[in-house]
């Protein structure tokens, strides 16, 4: 099992995966019998990877990871619900992750949608319409600053979206201002496969 990391050390342990998945010199660690064996009756995730649906997006290959390694929490656009904020608040409560990483990626679908949703001043049906108005902030936010372009919409969705997860989580708020735990936002760049800070709520 892994032994407790710090957020830094965390980070660090995602970006050398993230290093040998652009290089295509991915190891593959803990996919094997033995380590499967290993996590029957419990596991030790140093990190929590809260990220975007997308298809393009496997949070485990990306970083080249393994059973057990990280605690995966994945919404379309990376919008966060009540089962968001219970699932991250178990992440840090009961498996002391120190790491929770936003990760968002360029040319979203969702982040898309609601642009054109608040230029055409109509909404999506169904509950699409919910994704729409949880992402819109970010994209009001961006226009406001004179970002247009989707990838600019989506870093500034990624800042936001670390930062109501403190304000909304007591749980996740104490933990960071302890320093036991830090929110770091990622974009994930769709050709190049890397994954870049864009935001961080407790230096890592």
């Amino acid at each position: 099992m892994t032994t407790q990391l710090t957020p830094a050390e965390a980070w660090q342990k995602l970006r050398e995966g993230n290093g040998r998945f652009i290089s295509a010199s991915s190891s593959h660690p803990n996919q094997d019998a033995s380590r499967r064996a290993s996590l029957v009756n419990t596991q030790d995730p140093f990190a929590v990877i809260f990220g975007c649906s997308d298809s393009r997006l496997a949070a485990e290959i990306i970083f080249d990871v393994g059973l057990g390694d990280i605690f995966v929490v994945r919404t379309a656009g990376q919008v966060i619900d009540d089962a968001v904020l219970g699932s991250l608040e178990y992440s840090v409560s009961v498996l002391n992750v120190p790491l929770i990483v936003i990760l968002g990626h360029d040319s979203c679908g969702a982040v898309t949608a609601t642009a054109q949703s608040v230029e055409s001043g109509t909404m999506p049906p169904g509950f699409i319409r919910d994704l729409v108005e949880r992402i819109t902030p970010s994209v009001l936010t961006s226009r406001r600053n004179g970002v247009d372009d989707i990838n600019g919409m989506v870093e500034e969705h990624i800042r936001q979206t670390g930062q109501r997860l403190v304000d909304s989580s007591r749980v996740i708020g104490d933990a960071v201002e302890k320093g036991t735990t830090a929110v770091v936002g990622v974009t994930y760049r769709l050709d190049e496969g890397k994954a870049d800070v864009v935001s961080e709520l407790s230096s890592l």
